[in-house]
């Protein structure tokens, strides 16, 4: 179970549910494979809805690496997501709001 306190999300990837987290290294992970000029640029794209399929691919693997699951990109591109690409760009944003939460805002 996901515990959104501590900045996880919950996605369902080949049935099994899984958790996601944005740890320091999954973030340094995630702002070294994206094209992006910064993580704020990232947050900022799906804040506006600008982002791609391809910056939610690279959070959710971020995420899963940071929730302690060895995944690649290209296994992520042969699974099968529960609620398909609209919960994955979910899962993606709510990982991006949660991991630059502070205290206050919770």
């Amino acid at each position: 179970m996901a515990n959104p306190w501590t900045g996880e999300v919950a996605l369902v990837i080949d049935g099994q549910q899984r958790v996601l987290k944005l740890t320091l290294g999954a973030l340094a992970g995630l702002e070294a494979v994206l094209e992006a000029g910064s993580l704020v640029e990232l947050v900022e794209r799906f804040e506006t809805g600008r982002f791609s399929t391809r910056d939610v691919l690279a959070v959710v693997v971020a995420g899963l690496q940071g929730g302690g699951v060895a995944v690649t990109r290209a296994d992520l591109l042969q699974a099968e997501i529960g609620g398909g690409v609209m919960a994955a760009a979910r899962a993606a944003a709510e990982l991006l709001a949660r991991a630059f939460m502070t205290p206050d805002d919770v």
